[in-house]
């Protein structure tokens, strides 16, 4: 099987780097691929967005088989481009893609089919919006949400109705993201751990993936401005088994179920990002792809062939796939440009790569980089991806960061509590 990779990030080098050891692939092949990508294998410099272009390479290199990475493909209906020219795609439609594509969507879709969610209002009119901000009856912390896609930046969490008016000017007014602005939703704020529940569906049957954390603020203590992520973890701790059930019967099932009600079936790998709060999981928002960087201890944690699961899913089998995973802790860290999430310089030279993949439980995944004659420079605002694999957190924790220690770039920084919260509840007995 030859598989194309869309995307160009991290989430994809670890796409890359999971179906090159399968035994059912021959050749994999990514478009456009990053610095770190382009070492394991071809690239080609084409726009996710170019479907003339990417079928063109797909006929040349004779692809059985396009794995999506990144949201804006989905949202833009690349798998209903490449499903009508009978190429198999990894990923769900346009219409199901709405899910991510459109908060406003996902809210009424949970709305409609009894998913737990938080309290919410959809707005259009900034001037609608600000006068519930000011209303007596709204409570602080609030959450403002953009309607569209935003790059994982488009949620803000206002401590003050200074704060939330300042979030609702910036997007509906000064339109910082775009047409993503032309809505909001103002939300309620919802206390809890956060998870990341990632599954894989053919329409039919659901296989779990195990259980993530991701960490998206971008400084210590979830301090500071919202990002694509700056780290995550996985262990077999952050989710009891009862709960794990409860999701499963109150989110998963119900999303699936109400898309084939309502004549649009999700294919491809549905991610929940939850909220457990003492009254039960609820859903923060959607995804409808792997997310970054829980992709980066996700993928090292399975067992099982993941060319065979891509192609079960593809075909409407994946009841017939066994999926096996470690019992093992992962971690990664992102190492991000200065400036990031705002404005950051590219071109900064990395060093440290070999001496921290010497050791054998850590994996890199590049995301911003570029390959020239002098070796990896920056090119983007997460970097890299650290990512450790042990028997337990703590040493998962401890390796992820004695390599990232042995890595330098000019302006570099990342999170240094990546795990923290759950360490401190395992050692609390807590767990």
């Amino acid at each position: 099987m030859r598989v194309l990779v869309i995307g160009s990030g991290g989430r994809e080098h670890a796409l890359v780097w999971k179906l090159r050891q399968s035994a059912r692939v021959r050749k994999v092949i990514c478009v456009p691929g990053n610095g770190g990508i382009g070492r394991d294998v071809r690239c080609f410099p084409i726009s996710p967005l170019d479907f003339a272009s990417l079928s063109e390479l797909v006929r040349k290199e004779q692809i059985d088989l396009v794995l999506v990475g990144p949201e804006a493909p989905l949202a833009a209906g690349l798998a209903d481009h490449f499903a009508a020219e009978g190429t198999r795609v990894l990923g769900p439609c346009k219409d199901a893609a709405r899910l991510e594509s459109s908060k406003v969507f996902a809210k009424e879709f949970m709305a409609r089919h009894g998913i737990p969610t938080a309290h919410f209002s959809i707005h259009r009119d900034p001037r609608e919006a600000l006068a519930v901000l000011d209303s007596r009856e709204t409570r602080y912390p609030v959450v403002v949400k953009a309607d569209g896609l935003a790059g994982g930046k488009g949620v803000v969490v206002a401590r003050t109705a200074e704060e939330a008016r300042d979030a609702v000017r910036r997007i509906m007014i000064e339109r910082e993201f775009g047409r993503a602005g032309e809505q909001i939703v103002l939300e309620e704020f919802l206390e809890g751990t956060e998870a990341s529940f990632i599954v894989f569906t053919d329409g039919k049957t659901v296989l779990p993936a195990v259980l993530a954390q991701d960490h998206k603020a971008a400084y210590d203590g979830d301090r500071g401005p919202n990002t694509g992520g700056m780290g995550a973890y996985s262990t077999d701790t952050l989710l009891a088994p009862d709960v794990r059930e409860q999701v499963l019967h109150s989110v998963v099932y119900p999303v699936i179920d109400g898309m084939n009600a309502e004549g649009t079936v999700f294919r491809g790998i549905l991610y929940a990002g939850l909220m457990l709060t003492s009254a039960g999981p609820k859903v923060l928002e959607f995804n409808v792809r792997m997310g970054d960087p829980e992709a980066q201890v996700i993928l090292p944690r399975l067992a099982s062939d993941f060319g065979m699961l891509c192609e079960a899913l593809c075909e409407g089998r994946l009841v017939s796939y066994q999926a096996s995973w470690t019992f093992a802790a992962t971690v990664c860290v992102v190492l991000a440009s200065g400036g990031y999430p705002g404005a950051y310089e590219k071109g900064r030279s990395i060093s440290g790569l070999e001496m921290a993949g010497e050791d054998k439980r850590i994996v890199i995944f590049h995301s911003g980089t570029r390959c020239e004659n002098t070796g990896y420079v920056t090119d983007g605002g997460r970097v890299l991806g650290v990512t450790a694999v042990a028997e337990d957190l703590a040493s998962a924790v401890m390796a992820a960061y004695e390599a990232v220690n042995k890595v330098h770039f000019e302006g570099m920084h990342c999170r240094r509590d990546i795990g923290a919260r759950a360490l401190h509840l395992f050692q609390g007995g807590y767990a």
